[in-house]
């Protein structure tokens, strides 16, 4: 028999998983990780002022009087270490690899309703040790990106004096921020899958399958 096991636990655990890997994804494909000084052009139309921002493999700027984003990986890791440092390379594996580790932990979160082990070992306590492992890889590759500045690309943005884990004159975007987030979400997730595994495993829990009922909602 297939029983559905909702609990306020594992609900919570749930949404914070799926929210880690949300916070991670919009941070990877947003490029406001670095923020530039302003700069003033003099045009035919007056002054022109904009920001240039960069991400790990995307950047936006102002070409021919517009906004103008896109990425700068055109040749994927084979981009110049001019054009994609290699560090950011590094980056742009991690980030992936871990959110290909969280996606699968959000699957499982999702199935965790229905599906409580896989090969009698608890789904929530597989699902936390990948999340552990997703959070480590996300550490990696934000330490990596930091140790990129001193790259040629970011000194062109923030000044000669930019240095690894130096900004020089630029400053932090949201994107960052962003990802920082999502790592600590991904290392709550990974604390609160345990909660959740004793949440579905309860007394209470067994009270109810005892009853014979199919469906159960615990706070």
């Amino acid at each position: 028999m297939c029983y559905v096991i909702v609990t306020g636990r594992s609900l919570l655990w749930t949404l914070m998983s799926l929210g880690a890997a949300l916070a991670i994804l919009s941070a990877l494909v947003t490029p406001r990780w670095l923020v530039g000084p302003q700069i003033t052009k003099m045009t035919e139309n007056g002054t022109e002022r904009y920001t240039p921002t960069v991400g790990v493999f995307n950047r936006c700027t102002r070409l021919y009087g517009k906004s103008h984003c896109g990425n700068f990986n055109a040749d994927g890791l084979a981009t110049p270490s001019s054009v994609f440092p290699n560090c950011w390379k590094a980056t742009l594996f991690f980030l992936a690899l871990g959110m290909a580790v969280m996606t699968v932990t959000v699957i499982a979160a999702l199935l965790g309703c229905c599906v409580q082990s896989i090969g009698k070992k608890s789904i929530f306590d597989l699902a936390g040790v990948a999340q552990s492992i997703a959070g480590i890889t996300y550490l990696l590759g934000m330490t990596l990106y930091a140790g990129g500045w001193g790259s040629e690309r970011v000194q062109r943005l923030c000044g000669e004096e930019a240095a690894p884990f130096y900004l020089g004159d630029c400053t932090l975007g949201w994107a960052f921020y962003s990802a920082v987030l999502g790592v600590l979400l991904t290392f709550v997730s990974a604390v609160l899958s345990g909660q959740a595994e004793k949440s579905t495993a309860s007394d209470k829990v067994q009270d109810e399958m005892n009853e014979g009922k199919t469906l159960i909602c615990l706070a």
